[in-house]
């Protein structure tokens, strides 16, 4: 099975994602929400395979059978807008440890984490998680 990687960022109040250098073309994809882009991702590269086959086009066998799976990678803003409905900046801000105003300008793009603040902000969300599943 072959992994198409599917690049998610946020884009002036929209998701946009684009897909990886193993499909043929260039696919871009923008959705208001999360949910809907994930649903935009699989019916769109269905849509593109299906016109670059019409088309006669050279598609891999893989890509044409469909046996593939989708690893999405999203940038910090993008990742915090995600879990936006689940959890607020404050929040995340706590559990993580990262100042709550510099998350704000990181979920709207005005600056980008170094890696390590990246991987406090998934650690954070992480946290948040695992206390939750913690209910009883």
């Amino acid at each position: 099975m072959e992994k198409i990687e599917v690049n998610v960022s946020w884009c002036d109040k929209n998701f946009g994602a684009s897909l990886g250098e193993n499909v043929p073309g260039a696919v871009v994809i923008t959705a208001k929400s999360y949910d809907e882009l994930l649903d935009a991702v699989r019916e769109t590269l269905k849509f593109h395979v299906e016109g670059m086959v019409a088309d006669g086009d050279d598609v891999p066998q893989w890509l044409r059978d469909g046996d593939y799976e989708f690893e999405f990678h999203l940038d910090a803003a993008a990742l915090l807008q995600m879990c936006s409905p689940y959890a607020s900046i404050a929040a995340i801000s706590r559990a993580s440890g990262i100042n709550q105003h510099l998350l704000s300008h990181y979920a709207n793009g005005i600056k980008k984490p170094r890696q390590a603040q990246r991987k406090r902000i998934i650690e954070g969300i992480h946290r948040i998680g695992r206390e939750l599943i913690a209910v009883e």
